[in-house]
């Protein structure tokens, strides 16, 4: 690239990804890199998006999508001083608007996608459409406008750029000329441009042009030239660059072509078509139209719909998210302890090697963001590779967590230098390798506080100060828990199961509330105790025997005669003989609704093309799941969660009710782990069918951060009423609604009145033809969770479900932030015990109930290898329903309609300055100044870079 584009100064290239030029960067000379430089000054060489990767819009969630944009352009801030202006996205799978909102809020003005479903481009063709402003759904005015360009044929490569008809513009990829590997599938080959040919050639091409550039409202035109695995040797740079020079030369001297044609960057394109719109807007209004909303499903041909990836590899799927709140909770709390180690001095923490390693964990999620990694359309080995980094990365950033929250949490900072890195806090589970679930670490008990002090140390790493339960398992039935200052605690002790019905004789688990500060940590000490009055679980088991074990009451029924209930003092839920959940009562007004739970399979289509990594081809409607004889049912009584458990052939189930006044007590918690290693062509989903008189209106979010309404539309097949569902799907009527909360991204539809159906995992044993070339057989045991939440509606005016805009309620929001952002626990004996503080508050109050702390990002120093004093903190403003009551519902937030002083956020820190900037870091606003009041809209996701200083802490210790 160097060499050719530096041989011609009208040659021209385009550069996407971050993380693959950084590969190359890091193994050139210095002289390669100033020529490079220079040749992105003299505008020869674009960097397009410029993140650490292209991608996926459908299950990628709008914290890792912000992250690699932010480790992309970094990285360009650092190595090369250039900032990217226009986005490219030529191969994600369908497009999300959360996408178009990011690259507006970094500064970006214009976007280019290519996957939209072939029937909507041609409506876009026919309407002169292609081109258009994106606005957001929720957008009232016109601030989120971002110029899009739509692609307007089947594919990226050349044989589909140069316009309709792609073997005559196959014959114009040089590439493919006789002799070499590729050739022109439709039979004519290409031709080298010479003397005697240039003429007819430079017509035959210039036509394509024209009629393609009849699709569009300007006469600026746009042709790209490239392709998977392109430029990778001389031969080819030199076969596309000196015959289009060829054509191009011949066409700019003939002026009765009426054309001036060049080599450009995407850039160049839409400066030109800026200049033209510009003209064209002096004379009437603007010449592109506005527009809102997604495009998904993606389908490229007949009805083969790309809504198999929204689920394949949904281990890898659920990996992510945990990897996420994990990357977010370290780079909170190691800004946080770098401050404090700045201010005592600790060189042991200032010297570590945690800054490398938190690089190396974004980079690692940035990458797996990739439009064929997360989507699970990677081929085995590959998978393998990604499951490694991140499952590398996950016990790296554990140990940023553990030493930060240790240095945190001493009382005496300077003890700090003493201790061993590996006698920082433990986590309380343990993943073996990259493909197995987590296991809960056995903590052994002892009953001499003398002897050692068994510390837990919960860290919660919400803005908001939160109640939850916490469970740990431990050596002893006989235990108990106690506050930093010494209360007791209440506690339930439950069995640990080794299977289905064996009752382990070495570990117990206790479950306990805690009750922690925002982004802050609490104390407790676990001790073996003979006085124990620790409440035991009672349990209940149907359809199967059990050996009574002693300490726990067992019983034993053959079947139930009448239902199996669970109950809290907010929610009512009744089960059948299966175990499986039928009915709920909302105690608030006493109504009861079905709630009805249940599996169902997918087969695939018996014509050649089935579904594969990509595609969702079922063979009809859904068959439920058979079973011949009723599954073991384990139903668990308790003074802090109560429970019911199914053990099916491919699934094991569990719905679970908190007893706890707070948020976690108004929702149902249903986890599924799903084995389906044994099935052929087969896909699992998990149904809840209700009594929501939704019609075909359901509602799922996109990428976190935003509702999309959908229809169900009988007219298409039902593989295109398969949408993505990364946290959330929703149904209603005028009175109640039914919303599906998810810890994982997965496949969503509502196919029925009253239905939300999400598929789980699948199973295929041939390749869908879309590159990938192979079936998806690397199914793992994988574990889903999701929450289950009724709510009451009221004010409903039925003409208003018709808007393009719904947005969750409050509780629903924090809801999901509790799901996705758990409580860490972590342990450590110390022997003799040490002084630890009993808590650590880093916040004055919870912050208000609808913003969220996307991030708390240490900012790299200049030369890019280690940290700054500075931070980059993402803060997101949620917009809600507001037609949802609060009250009771133990949401102790308040909301100050987006305004927060900057003085009144932090405790025991100093905020030395606070500044805009664009989202990315990219761009400071021109009057970028400190200060004093934050100001959020709805919706708004913006960027301050902070500097937090430490002041010094006396509170009371352990």
């Amino acid at each position: 690239m160097v060499l050719k584009l530096g041989e011609d100064s009208r040659r021209k290239f385009m550069w996407s990804e971050i993380s693959y030029l950084s590969k190359w960067w890091d193994i050139i000379d210095n002289q390669k890199k100033d020529a490079v430089k220079s040749l992105i000054e003299n505008g020869q060489f674009e960097i397009v998006t410029g993140g650490w990767v292209m991608p996926d819009e459908a299950t990628a969630h709008y914290f890792a999508l912000i992250d690699q944009l932010i480790e992309g352009h970094q990285w360009l801030e650092n190595n090369l001083g250039v900032k990217p202006r226009s986005g490219w996205a030529i191969d994600p799978f369908g497009h999300s608007p959360t996408m178009a909102y990011l690259l507006k809020r970094a500064g970006f003005s214009h976007m280019l996608i290519q996957r939209v479903h072939y029937a909507i481009k041609k409506h876009f063709a026919l309407q002169k459409s292609l081109e258009f402003f994106w606005r957001q759904n929720w957008d009232l005015g016109s601030g989120t406008d971002i110029l899009c360009h739509m692609m307007p044929f089947y594919s990226y490569d050349i044989p589909h750029t140069c316009g309709p008809d792609p073997k005559i513009c196959c014959q114009f990829d040089f590439k493919r000329l006789p002799g070499g590997r590729l050739g022109c599938p439709w039979g004519f080959p290409a031709e080298t441009i010479h003397a005697e040919n240039v003429q007819s050639r430079a017509w035959m091409l210039l036509d394509q042009y024209r009629k393609k550039s009849k699709l569009f409202r300007s006469k600026v035109l746009l042709a790209p030239l490239g392709d998977d695995f392109r430029y990778c040797e001389y031969t080819e740079w030199d076969l596309q660059f000196k015959n289009y020079q060829r054509l191009f030369d011949y066409m700019n001297s003939q002026p009765q072509f009426n054309v001036m044609i060049q080599f450009g960057t995407l850039s160049d394109y839409f400066d030109a078509l800026d200049k033209a719109a510009a003209n064209q807007k002096e004379k009437s209004q603007s010449m592109f139209p506005i527009l809102s909303g997604d495009f998904f499903t993606y389908a490229d041909r007949d009805d083969h719909y790309w809504s198999g990836y929204f689920t394949s590899r949904p281990f890898y799927k659920r990996m992510d998210r945990i990897m996420e709140s994990h990357l977010r909770a370290a780079e909170i709390l190691y800004y946080v302890a770098l401050r404090r180690a700045e201010k005592y001095k600790i060189n042991k923490f200032l010297s570590s090697s945690h800054y490398k390693s938190l690089t190396e964990a974004r980079r690692n999620l940035g990458l797996f963001q990739h439009h064929d990694a997360i989507t699970g359309t990677a081929k085995d080995w590959v998978v393998v590779d990604y499951g490694i980094r991140l499952f590398h990365s996950l016990i790296v950033l554990e140990k940023i967590i553990g030493s930060s929250a240790f240095l945190l949490i001493l009382k005496d900072k300077h003890l700090y230098d003493s201790y061993s890195s590996d006698t920082f806090l433990d986590m309380d589970s343990k993943q073996k390798s990259q493909d197995s679930l987590p296991q809960k670490n056995i903590i052994s008990l002892s009953a001499e506080p003398s002897f050692f002090c068994r510390y837990l140390v919960i860290y919660n790493p919400l803005e908001q100060d939160r109640t939850s339960v916490v469970s740990v398992y431990v050596s002893s039935p006989t235990v108990q828990v106690f506050s930093a200052s010494g209360q007791p605690i209440e506690v339930q002790v439950s069995a640990v199961w080794d299977g289905k019905n064996a009752i382990s004789g070495t570990a117990y688990e206790v479950s306990f509330l805690a009750h922690v500060p925002p982004l802050g940590m609490k104390v407790y000490k676990i001790l073996e105790s003979t006085s124990s009055n620790s409440h035991l679980a009672n349990y209940v088991f149907y359809n199967g025997k059990v050996e009574d074990t002693g300490i726990f009451n067992i019983k034993n029924k053959l079947y139930a005669e009448e239902s199996i209930t669970l109950e809290n003092s907010f929610i009512a839920l009744w089960f059948a003989q299966s175990g499986l959940m039928e009915k709920m009562m909302t105690k608030e007004d006493g109504k009861h609704h079905e709630v009805n739970v249940q599996f169902s399979w997918y087969g695939t289509t018996n014509k050649p093309d089935k579904s594969g990594a990509y595609l969702f081809l079922p063979d009809g409607d859904a068959k439920p799941y058979v079973y011949k004889l009723l599954p073991l049912v384990r139903v668990t009584h308790g003074r802090i969660y109560s429970e019911v458990t199914c053990f099916f052939e491919h699934i094991t189930h569990r719905v679970r009710l908190y007893h706890i006044q707070g948020i976690e007590g108004q929702s149902v918690e249903v986890s599924n782990i799903v084995d389906i290693r044994k099935e052929y062509n087969h896909e699992i989903a998990m149904r809840i069918s209700s009594d929501i008189k939704n019609q075909n209106r359901f509602y799922t979010d996109l990428n976190g951060y935003q509702i999309q309404p959908r229809m169900t539309m009988k007219k298409l097949p039902l593989q295109a009423n398969v949408y993505p569902m990364t946290t959330m799907a929703y149904i209603q009527d005028a009175e109640w609604r039914l919303t599906l909360l998810s810890a994982q991204s997965l496949g969503v539809s509502s196919l029925k009145s009253g239905q939300i159906e999400v598929i789980m995992d699948r199973r295929l044993m041939q390749d869908d033809n879309r590159g990938l070339g192979q079936g998806v057989y690397d199914n793992k045991i994988t574990a889903n969770l999701f929450r289950i939440l009724l709510e009451k509606r009221s004010a409903v005016n039925m003409e208003e479900e018709k808007h393009p805009v719904s947005y969750p309620s409050l509780l629903s929001h924090m809801t999901s932030s509790f799901m996705n952002h758990p409580l860490f626990t972590m342990t450590k004996k110390f022997s003799p015990p040490l002084e630890l503080l009993g808590e650590f508050s880093p916040l004055l109050s919870s912050l208000p109930c609808d913003i969220h702390l996307v991030n708390l990002r240490t900012v790299q120093s200049k030369g890019g290898s280690v940290y700054s004093d500075e931070a980059a903190l993402i803060l997101h403003r949620k917009g809600f329903d507001c037609r949802f009551s609060s009250k009771n519902t133990g949401l102790l937030c308040p909301t100050t309609q987006g305004k927060m002083l900057v003085q009144k956020l932090f405790n025991k820190f100093t905020v030395e300055s606070l500044t805009p900037s664009s989202l990315s870091l990219m761009h400071s606003p021109p009057d970028a100044q400190n200060i004093s009041e934050i100001t959020l809209s709805p919706m708004e996701i913006s960027t301050f870079r902070i500097r937090l200083s430490s002041s010094h802490e006396l509170p009371p210790s352990v």
